[in-house]
């Protein structure tokens, strides 16, 4: 195992649109990591953004609105994110578990701490959802992952004697 690769998946697991989603099967699949500690680096990964988010994202708006194309940026961002917004409008915190569980792109940490922001609930509630949601999604994709490999070891493996 080369811990350049888990570092590596651990930054793309910061990264908006990529998130686990994306990093954790290039971990497991193409980096030869093995899923236990694959999950935990990317997990982590998909993290952190959203506690800074969750904790920024409304003095970062403030100052951005200050700056036109930045004010505009930000706009469309928020416009995309509120198109999702519904399950988490319906159900709250539960809803935000569920928008972020789904092993999606766009449906994530960075997604969800968005419209957490946007429909103001409070940190102690929106944080606790996203980290469940990004465990659940991390779930899956190990899962799927895995799988993945095994079946692609059954597809391509030589044939005996």
């Amino acid at each position: 195992m080369n811990l350049a690769y888990v570092l590596w998946v651990f930054v793309l697991s910061t990264l908006p649109i990529f998130e686990l989603r994306l990093s954790l099967p290039l971990a497991i699949v193409a980096y030869d990591i093995p899923w236990y500690v694959a999950l935990p680096a990317c997990f982590l990964g998909n993290i952190i953004p959203a506690l800074f988010l969750l904790w920024f994202l409304e003095p970062i708006t403030n100052l951005c609105k200050k700056v036109s194309i930045l004010a505009k940026i930000l706009d469309w961002i928020f416009e995309r994110s509120r198109r999702r917004a519904g399950i988490v409008e319906k159900y709250g915190p539960i809803g935000l578990v569920l928008l972020v569980s789904i092993p999606l792109p766009v449906t994530g940490a960075w997604t969800g701490s968005i419209i957490a922001f946007l429909l103001r609930l409070p940190f102690q509630r929106a944080f606790p959802a996203i980290v469940l949601g990004v465990l659940i999604a991390g779930i899956i994709v190990t899962i799927l992952s895995v799988l993945g490999l095994e079946v692609r070891w059954l597809l391509f493996s030589p044939e005996p004697g």
